[in-house]
């Protein structure tokens, strides 16, 4: 490599340090350095063996610093090493850059000196180590001096960490009684610390609380039981402290703690245990069967499925199984049911043993007789003032339905159970003998008949018989009587309906006519047995006879073939139907027998249109044809009414004035004008002579109305017939009569008394209208007339109005 002078090589300007700080130095060197001069040397022998007459040699370079590491969490800014070239004569010629992490903000160089200074306190924890890069650059030239070289600047570590235990809180169980080392759970705790560097983040475990049942593993954290036969009925729950310091527990270390909470899982070593030898409980001797008589308790430590358990009695010396017990599947408890009535008098105390055993055994704590108990049970039945009992729950009797009033039915008996044995009084519930057919005696129970009975009314009677203690409390009970009606032949056969019997006009002798059949109230315990008859006669019944089926049906038989409707159309045949009852009742009925003309298919019709036209004695075309002969006289009669009602309502409606004149007008003369004004004029001049008033002035009115619509009827059917025909003729003559009949008529024509005046008529005129132009005189004035014309239509071709 050469002399020294011509190497390109560091040197170390450093004070005393320590080996290892020397040895971290060396190992602080830049690789990119010794490469560089690797690379040189390789160069210059290169240029060797090419022969080379022309050798360049580099000029002698090399930094010098002091040592480059610096410890943590120091807050003073110091020096901590110097970079200085070979070049660097002292004369400030080299200025000193540094770049790379923390420079400028953590580092800073003196550019002149080149000693690096810290800027702030340093945290190894939050980085171990700074790579930074150094140049040498001469002021005058601005040239490198030196080429980039890159270095190491380590942080020292300290104990400035607590260590920190991982995955809190602890909890942990174990069964109960296991063998001492069992593993109770591992602790683990970590340190920021530098565990290469001293024994700053060296940790070791060891117990606070929980000496002597546990302790744990120095070095592992792991947490054993220490204590043989741990119980959990003794306690259940344990917490354990355990310690963490670094630096070997030495002085001046940190330390910290955690709690493990163990605890004790149930291990069934314990059996049920009675806390009593005897159990005493009362019950009244009338509680119902379910009745709880009281509950009993073996105590088990344990709990869960180790503490369950099942009761269970041993039946008295009797070995009436009266009680049962059951457990309670929430405490535990074992239940004393009631499984049978209670009798005071007959037993007053049982005694019986009871047991507790336990569901599931472990024979490894305990042995097997060790998981059950026995206890004794005694119960008392109090005495209770019970009601009278009936020595037979239920009754039934039977009677006949003619029995006589005061006939005995049965008799119903109760007891009082009680030692007083009270006596006894029976009655007979209202609402359960509504008719009060029955009576009992109250002092034996004695049922006898009260009124007459009637099967077909009423078959079943039920009773309510009530018993009740004479004497104190007055308790009583009551039991249901079942009372059955017999059957009594009382009621006679009758047909089994109302038939309508008929016979065909070609119904040949020996034919089947009717099928009858009976019925009887009565219920025989035989069943029914009709006999059907005719009623006796001196002589055989030539048209018809009965012919008994022996099933409880007969027929009716035709005994000739000559049966027309012209010669009868009904037959009369009395029934005789006896039953077989003991004494037999007979009934008669008389059926009615028709002839008529059945249909080819043998059909005869017994309702509607046929059955009537055979019931007249018509034929059905007859019958058919007067029926639609009234129905059309009918709607014909209707139709003439609504006509004629149609035509009344629009009469009415005409106005007044068209009707009849006004009341001033009824006082005035009407006459005809000159044949020079017109002979069509008509005018009202004041009367001559005043009228008298009127004494029925409204029955005059109608009257005038019903005048008016006649004559309004008698002009319509005059526009149709003509003035020359009789009918309009004799309205004429009908119309005078009437005015002359009416003695408040005026003596002068009126307007509303003629409508036209007939020509032809034997009589002549009877108009007075010419005699009163001929009265008036030429020396009376005229007045002056005011026209009111009025259109005589019929007869000169007007309209549909009606004219006066």
């Amino acid at each position: 490599m050469g002399s020294a002078e011509e190497m390109h090589g560091w040197r170390v300007k450093m004070s005393m340090p320590s080996v290892l700080a020397m040895v971290t130095a060396f190992s602080m060197i830049p690789g990119g350095v010794l490469s560089d001069m690797r690379g040189t040397q390789g160069l210059e022998a290169q240029q060797l063996a090419q022969g080379s007459t022309h050798l360049h040699r580099r000029l002698k370079r090399g930094w010098i610093w002091k040592q480059l590491f610096v410890p943590e969490e120091d807050p003073t800014p110091r020096v901590i090493g110097q970079l200085k070239s070979d070049s660097d004569r002292g004369e400030f010629s080299i200025k000193y850059i540094l770049t790379g992490e923390g420079a400028g903000d953590v580092f800073e160089i003196d550019e002149y000196s080149g000693e690096i200074r810290t800027l702030k306190k340093l945290d190894r924890e939050e980085k171990a180590f700074y790579v930074l890069q150094a140049q040498a650059i001469n002021r005058r030239t601005n040239e490198p001096e030196e080429p980039q070289s890159e270095f190491i600047i380590k942080v020292q570590d300290i104990n400035d960490n607590v260590p920190q235990f991982q995955n809190e809180p602890y909890v942990s169980s174990i069964p109960e009684m296991c063998p001492t080392g069992t593993t109770v759970a591992q602790v683990t705790a970590t340190d920021a610390d530098d565990p290469m560097f001293g024994n700053n983040a060296k940790l070791i475990y060891s117990i606070l609380q929980g000496e002597p049942y546990f302790s744990v593993e120095p070095k592992t954290g792991i947490i054993v039981t220490s204590w043989p036969n741990m119980d959990r009925e003794a306690r259940e729950q344990y917490l354990v402290v355990v310690q963490v310091k670094d630096m070997l527990g030495l002085s001046g270390g940190y330390s910290s703690s955690t709690t493990v909470t163990v605890s004790l899982t149930d291990v069934n070593d314990n059996g049920p245990t009675f806390q009593h030898h005897l159990y005493a409980f009362a019950i009244p001797e009338n509680a119902a069967v379910g009745t709880t008589v009281g509950r009993i308790m073996a105590e088990d430590g344990d709990i869960g499925t180790n503490a369950r358990m099942t009761y269970s009695l041993e039946d008295d010396l009797e070995g009436s199984s009266t009680f049962i017990i059951k457990t309670d599947p929430v405490t535990q408890e074992g239940v004393v049911l009631l499984a049978k009535p209670l009798d005071f008098e007959t037993k007053r105390r049982f005694v019986m043993a009871a047991e507790a055993v336990n569901d599931h055994v472990d024979t490894r704590f305990l042995t097997l007789e060790e998981f059950s108990d026995r206890t004794t049970l005694k119960i008392v039945v109090e005495d209770v003032d019970e009601p009278p009992v009936f020595l037979s729950p239920v009754y039934e009797w039977k009677v006949p339905e003619n029995a006589a009033a005061g006939t005995v039915v049965g008799i119903v008996s109760a007891r009082d159970t009680d030692t007083v044995n009270n006596p006894i009084r029976y009655s007979i519930d209202k609402r359960s003998d509504t008719t009060k057919a029955f009576k009992i005696d109250p002092n034996n129970g004695t049922i006898t008949v009260a009124k007459a009975l009637d099967r077909e009314t009423s078959n079943w009677h039920n009773v309510t018989v009530e018993a009740k203690e004479a004497t104190q409390n007055h308790l009583s009970s009551s039991v249901v009587v079942f009372i059955k009606v017999l059957d009594i032949n009382d009621n006679v056969p009758r047909l089994a309906r109302d038939y309508q019997p008929y016979i065909c006009e070609g119904t040949q002798a020996g034919e089947l006519i009717q099928l009858l059949s009976a019925v009887d109230p009565d219920d025989p315990v035989e069943g029914h047995h009709f006999y059907f008859s005719m009623v006796p006669e001196k002589h055989i019944n030539p048209n018809f006879t009965i012919r008994d089926n022996q099933d409880n049906t007969a027929g009716i038989v035709a005994r000739r073939s000559t049966f027309t409707r012209k010669d009868r159309t009904q037959y009369l045949l009395p029934v005789v139907v006896t039953d077989s009852g003991s004494p037999a009742l007979s009934s008669t009925s008389t059926l009615t027998i028709s002839v008529c003309s059945c249909q080819p298919a043998g059909h005869c019709p017994t309702g509607g249109v046929k059955a009537l036209a055979l019931s007249m004695g018509v034929s059905l075309q007859t019958l058919i044809g007067i029926l639609v002969c009234l129905v059309t006289l009918t709607a014909l009669s209707i139709l003439m009414l609504m006509v004629r009602r149609h035509r009344r309502k629009q009469q009415e409606g005409l106005e007044v004035k068209d009707l009849e004149l006004p009341e001033t007008v009824s006082q005035k003369v009407l006459y005809y004008g000159e044949p020079g004004r017109g002979g069509a004029d008509l005018d009202f001049c004041p009367p001559v002579v005043p009228l008298r008033p009127h004494p029925r002035k409204r029955e005059r009115k109608l009257w005038r109305e019903d005048v008016r619509a006649s004559i309004r009827m008698s002009l319509r059917e005059s526009h149709l017939i003509g003035p020359e025909d009789e009918v309009f003729r004799q309205f004429i003559l009908d119309r005078l009569a009437e005015a002359d009949r009416d003695p408040y008529v005026p003596p002068f024509d009126c307007l509303k008394t003629y409508a036209y005046e007939g020509s032809g008529s034997p009589t002549g005129s009877l108009s007075s209208l010419e005699s009163s132009t001929m009265e008036l005189g030429p020396e009376q004035p005229v007045c002056n007339p005011r026209p009111y014309l009025v259109r005589l239509t019929p007869w000169y071709g007007g309209g549909d109005e009606d004219t006066f």
